[in-house]
């Protein structure tokens, strides 16, 4: 889901953003994994790809508010990171989120004391 289409219900509200060292292939691979995880466990997620044309869909500020978890899966710095301040963050290399997501996101769960859907 892009940040831009908001929530739309689930047990754990998540934001990430996704980044690679060279901001192509990975960084779309790593969102769309994200997403596809978080949605079938029952989660809302918003992600915001960070690549060579800059940031996308960048989350609002309201949605980081509320969100439960941020999900840092990235290979390089994130830019704004301050926008996460006392937030639980999570970060994780690109490759974690493309091969990993489902485990990530029961992880999450485990710590974060959410919902388990199987």
């Amino acid at each position: 889901m892009r940040a831009k289409d908001g929530y739309k219900g689930g047990d754990m509200r998540i934001v990430a953003v996704t980044a690679c060292t060279v901001g192509v292939a990975h960084t779309y691979i790593a969102r769309d994994k994200l997403e596809a995880a978080a949605v079938r466990r029952g989660h809302e997620i918003l992600i915001e790809t960070q690549g060579n044309v800059g940031i996308e869909d960048e989350l609002p500020p309201e949605a980081i508010q509320d969100a439960d978890v941020v999900v840092l899966a990235a290979d390089v710095a994130v830019a704004r990171q301050e926008r996460f301040a006392g937030k639980k963050v999570v970060r994780v290399p690109s490759v974690v989120a493309i091969k990993q997501a489902d485990q990530l996101i029961r992880k999450i769960e485990e710590k974060l004391g959410a919902s388990n859907h199987g």
